[in-house]
């Protein structure tokens, strides 16, 4: 299985995460089957603006539909052909899904190239915290 997994915010962390993942495939204790995909936005704004509602949506429909080109992607969840291209150029870029061109009469077909989305929020309350649950400027 194919699972996207989407972050925000510490690109230390997602460093620190990504050596984990390549040392436990290193020694062999990966499902073979298990791939790894991250898309890191730097704060949680960045990933409400990228990843509207209508956006998830069209994702999810491409997934489960396939659709053959971009304005039967756009029929498929009701909505204007122009919007739904600039949407998927922005997934596109995004590294969401995939377009390839060379469908039926040159028509550009959408791919989602995963079964699943992982979200991951860390949205911490306080700024600096230690181990022990204080913050750190704390007296």
């Amino acid at each position: 299985m194919t699972t996207l997994h989407i972050t925000v915010g510490d690109r230390a962390q997602l460093r620190e995460d990504t050596l984990q993942f390549i040392q436990t495939a290193e020694t062999g204790e990966l499902d073979a089957s298990d791939e790894r995909a991250v898309l890191q936005f730097g704060t949680y704004d960045d990933l409400v603006d990228s990843l509207t509602p209508l956006r998830l949506n069209l994702v999810q429909a491409i997934a489960k539909e396939h659709p053959a080109s971009m304005r039967e992607t756009a029929r498929l969840v009701d909505r204007d052909v122009s919007d739904v291209h600039a949407d998927l150029k922005q997934l596109e870029v995004l590294g969401i899904l995939k377009l390839r061109e060379g469908g039926l009469r040159g028509a550009i077909q959408p791919v989602v190239p995963f079964d699943k989305i992982e979200i991951h929020i860390d949205y911490p309350l306080l700024d600096d915290v230690d181990t022990d649950g204080t913050p750190a400027n704390a007296e």
